[in-house]
């Protein structure tokens, strides 16, 4: 069985023409990578299209370079790394204008490449969020994956630690979110 939009818990996702599987897992950390171990940095801004599972993502290195891209994200009805289902299409500066017009909710944070890892340090109302994220092109990659030492913990499979909600979190619902982990990040 395949998984459609939306999906089905317990039916597998499997990659499409366009779509690829996306297998990921989480970690919270308790503060940015060190600098020497840093091998990119971007900054990156996010814009969650409203209505719909899209994301505009702007990525700029710090070699000033720049990555411009729509994403669209099917989730998986089920837990673990298997995240569902992901569309890419990367555009040019007047393509990505243009959609940049629509209505959306924006996330900006700074994303520290640590390989294997992506380290995000979120800004504004989500700072003192240190997410790290590795991706894996098998099933068993992801399972055999050990988990950064200074991992606080995985939250792969809690929701309030995706892009799509985080967008949507206020300050208070991450400052309680974070405790729930043991985290307590300094108040503003």
């Amino acid at each position: 069985m395949t998984e459609k939009a939306g999906g089905v818990r317990g039916e597998s996702v499997h990659q499409g023409k366009y779509a690829r599987v996306e297998r990921e897992r989480r970690f919270l950390l308790a503060a940015p990578p060190p600098p020497a171990a840093v091998t990119v940095t971007r900054t990156i801004t996010d814009r969650y299209l409203t209505g719909t599972r899209l994301r505009l993502r702007r990525a700029d290195r710090s070699d000033g370079g720049c990555e411009l891209k729509l994403t669209q994200k099917v989730p998986a009805a089920r837990p673990g790394a298997v995240q569902g289902l992901i569309t890419n299409t990367y555009l040019s500066p007047a393509e990505y204008d243009v959609l940049a017009r629509l209505p959306a909710t924006v996330l900006s944070k700074i994303r520290f490449s640590v390989p294997p890892l992506g380290v995000d340090v979120f800004d504004g109302r989500l700072q003192g969020l240190v997410l790290a994220e590795a991706e894996f092109t098998t099933d068993e990659e992801a399972q055999l994956f050990v988990p950064p030492a200074d991992c606080v913990a995985e939250v792969t499979d809690d929701i309030r630690f995706t892009g799509g909600r985080l967008v949507e979190t206020t300050r208070r619902q991450l400052l309680q979110s974070l405790a729930e982990y043991g985290l307590q990040p300094a108040t503003r």
